[in-house]
């Protein structure tokens, strides 16, 4: 059989599913992550490193970069788009090198300005890896700050919110997936929203570290083109000052990348947290806790016409697996680099986008899939009116209080407990037969008569309301 060959249609059909299928999701990043945006970013670096040197009157009789030059520079960065992506690639396919290309195009535009005499103060004293490591940093603030951490506070709000709509209604907990102590939906939700938002704590407080010291991390170069200079001083004003980055002192030629592992091990700790919330939600819609609210038009099965698949849950699942694969990797492989450099971070690095774009899209499906939820209470009474058996615990603690303050026979109220609940269903006036005959003084006894597995949520509410307080302050700090 002949076919045409996919690879030649134009426009150009994706091959990851972020740029084909789940565009939408991930179209942002591209602002940030791309190929096209490391470009810009290094294109400012190398414009902004101009116009420092020049602004600090590093080389003696060397003539400042005019207002005019500055804006026409700039105006590359304001202006990148698609011709420029194209020129840069026609150059790169002379100069098979990327950063070179980019110094080609400013060099370029300086001489349309006029300023062809500072030619060579493009890319003065810098390795490429100068040009680079701020340039990623650049691209990854932006793109946590921008895209990353909206999507993660919008699913923490969502949690959030739910946990305070839920506050109060009672749950059968389930341990080692057997009936235990109660508990309510609105506390169980807002332990994974805590948990979320530690961790989107660690990752709003990233420093993003960047160097511009050369070939080597001594400054060689520019100590002897212009040995008078404080370089350390100049480098760290221009990473700290002019980019907005935090200056890292010491490094090799690369800087070291430990704290894009540091933020990569955050995103996947963040992502197999929500891992947890998917498979926790998708357990609760399976055991009727929930009921999901049909989107008109929609199909839930093929050949089941009654089913509405926890799709979102179950899509959520797989993209945070496949981000956490990236992030490990990343993670794992960018704090090494043999003696003083060697390039498998250079193409490791171009996966950062795919992994942040898979944890963006898993997030955007558990805010809509949280979203089409509604709480199933009869389900949820059903099963605590069935397992009376896990008031257990409170008898057997009112017995041991009992016995602390001296009341008689209350000795050994665990063993008695057990032989009564253990392998056993009792109900209702099982259990108050029992606490009837303990000899319980009065207080305690009412109390212990009055108890129902749907009051038996000791502090839930004020826990969940708890956690609204302290995301709230966090999101506001």
């Amino acid at each position: 059989m002949t076919r045409v060959t996919l690879a030649d249609l134009d426009p150009a059909i994706a091959l990851s599913p972020l740029d084909g299928r789940y565009r939408a999701d991930a179209a942002g990043l591209v602002d940030y992550l791309s190929e096209a945006a490391l470009n810009r970013d290094r294109i400012h670096v190398e414009v902004e490193w101009l116009i420092h040197l020049s602004e600090n009157g590093v080389i003696d009789g060397v003539r400042a970069v005019t207002d005019e030059e500055k804006a026409g520079l700039r105006g590359l960065v304001e202006n990148f788009d698609a011709d420029t992506i194209a020129k840069l690639k026609d150059i790169e396919k002379v100069t098979v090198h990327d950063v070179k290309a980019v110094e080609y195009v400013i060099k370029d535009r300086l001489a349309e300005l006029g300023g062809d005499d500072l030619r060579e103060f493009v890319h003065f004293c810098c390795t490429s890896e100068d040009i680079n490591n701020l340039s990623y940093a650049l691209g990854l603030k932006g793109a946590v700050e921008n895209q990353w951490l909206p999507r993660a506070e919008a699913l923490i709000d969502q949690l959030t919110d739910m946990a305070q709509e839920l506050a109060d209604v009672p749950m059968l907990a389930h341990t080692h997936g057997q009936p235990a102590t109660p508990t309510t939906m609105g506390k169980e939700i807002a332990v994974t929203a805590h948990r979320l938002a530690r961790q989107f704590k660690r990752i709003k407080d990233t420093v993003y570290l960047g160097k511009i010291n050369g070939a080597t991390g001594t400054y060689a170069a520019h100590s002897v083109a212009v040995p008078g200079a404080d370089w350390p001083e100049i480098a760290r004003s221009f990473v700290e000052d002019r980019l907005g980055l935090t200056f890292n002192p010491l490094t090799t030629q690369i800087e070291s990348h430990d704290f894009q592992a540091e933020l990569y091990s955050d995103i996947d700790r963040f992502n197999r947290i929500a891992h947890n919330l998917a498979t926790d939600f998708w357990t609760y819609i399976s055991m009727n806790y929930f009921k999901q609210i049909p989107v008109e038009g929609a199909t839930g099965s093929s050949t089941m016409p009654h089913k509405v698949n926890p799709i979102r849950f179950e899509n959520a699942e797989a993209n945070l697996e496949v981000s956490c694969a990236l992030l490990n990797t990343l993670a794992d492989t960018l704090v090494t680099s043999r003696l003083q450099r060697d390039l498998t971070d250079s193409t490791m690095q171009r996966n950062i986008g795919v992994a942040f774009g898979h944890s963006i899209l898993a997030m955007n499906n558990l805010v809509k899939g949280l979203k089409m939820l509604d709480i199933n209470r009869d389900a949820l009474d059903a099963d605590l009116e069935s397992n009376w058996e896990v008031l257990g615990e409170a008898v057997q603690s009112v017995m041991r209080a009992a016995y602390l303050r001296g009341v008689p026979g209350m000795e050994n109220p665990y063993e008695k407990l057990k032989e009564l609940t253990r392998g056993h269903r009792i109900g209702q006036a099982d259990l108050q037969e029992f606490t009837a005959g303990l000899g319980l003084p009065e207080d305690d006894a009412e109390r212990l008569k009055e108890l129902r597995p749907q009051t038996y949520i000791g502090q839930a509410r004020q826990l969940a309301a708890d956690h609204a307080e302290r995301w709230s302050a966090l999101k506001n700090s």
